[in-house]
């Protein structure tokens, strides 16, 4: 009962019976003391942590045939995982350096902090999570605030996850700067990194972008869109984050390596193209905004085997 209150406090009651009222085959929402549930076709697809954590973040990414497509750890401590980058946190957004504070590495201790949901729809064909968030310094110093809507596709095969970011200067000019350490970002499953993990044989995974480069060579490269995929429990899957040609920026960098990160960023073009520190700077006036938005794919197969070309030329296509 206690939880439920909270709840209400930041959603409307007619979202909130919204939320609950979903058609069977569809995406059910529901609150979970400190998450919100996202079922697809009444099996869990993932969980969006908002309360009492360093920024909010989507864990596990649950792909085709029910199989893991995100590292446990740090949610998690099993045996066979790597235990490095307590921040990369399965799926989330953050940046390195917003008016020279950084909200990527956990251990400088500044915040994203949930403030309240806008919407939170469960429906037959997708669900959606709308919300709103402060990016606070550890002295307490407002920085600024975003909107992010996740909306969960049920009736699309492979399983689609769009994301939509308006970051907002609420309280005062904001620069997002030039650095590496950002923004949209997943940490693949570890059996399908590329670099050798705790298992030296095990089959390697692999990196292809829109442009045709691979593996390592994708770092820090520009394209329309960017696939990891690798085996999941003996199965060939991938996920593929597609970048909207309306986006700033477009072609977005990307900041993808190895071992198993994988985020796309358009701010760093100092350390992507060894450009003057500050070339990748974006400022963003007092009251203004800006939006980026993404397509994330979880597929069978590998990029040519799910058609992740096409599904790009569709994205494309698409109006806002």
């Amino acid at each position: 009962m206690n939880s439920l209150r909270r709840f209400l406090c930041v959603v409307p009651l007619f979202l909130v019976l919204a939320s609950s009222a979903v058609a069977k085959g569809g995406v059910k929402i529901s609150e979970d003391k400190d998450r919100l549930r996202v079922e697809i076709d009444g099996k869990l697809f993932t969980e969006y942590f908002f309360a009492d954590v360093p920024r909010p973040f989507c864990y596990p990414l649950i792909g085709p045939g029910d199989l893991p497509m995100t590292r446990d750890y740090p949610m998690q401590s099993p045996p066979g995982e790597e235990h490095d980058h307590i921040h990369h946190r399965s799926f989330w957004y953050a940046h390195g350096d917003v008016n020279g504070h950084d909200f990527w590495a956990e251990t400088k201790t500044n915040p994203i902090v949930h403030q309240k949901f806008l919407a939170v729809k469960s429906g037959k064909k997708s669900g959606v999570i709308h919300s709103q968030n402060k990016w606070i310094t550890g002295a307490g110093k407002w920085i600024c605030s975003d909107e992010r809507k996740l909306t969960f596709h049920s009736d699309t095969n492979p399983k689609i996850i769009d994301f939509e970011i308006k970051l907002m200067a609420s309280n005062g000019d904001v620069v997002f700067g030039d650095t590496k350490e950002g923004s949209l970002a997943i940490r693949v499953a570890e059996s399908m990194r590329v670099a050798p993990g705790t298992d030296k044989k095990a089959p390697r995974g692999h990196i292809v972008q829109s442009t045709g480069l691979t593996d390592t060579n994708t770092w820090g490269k520009a394209a329309e869109w960017c696939d990891y995929n690798g085996l999941v429990q003996g199965k060939q899957v991938g996920i593929a984050i597609l970048d909207h040609p309306k986006n700033p920026r477009h072609p977005t960098w990307w900041h993808v390596r190895d071992y198993g990160l994988f985020a796309a960023n358009p701010f760093g073009v100092h350390h992507f193209q060894n450009k003057p520190a500050g070339t990748g700077d974006l400022k963003i006036a007092a009251g203004k905004s800006v939006t980026f938005r993404y397509r994330v794919v979880l597929h069978e197969g590998d990029e040519k085997e799910s058609g992740i070309a096409k599904l790009y030329e569709a994205y494309s296509k698409q109006k806002f």
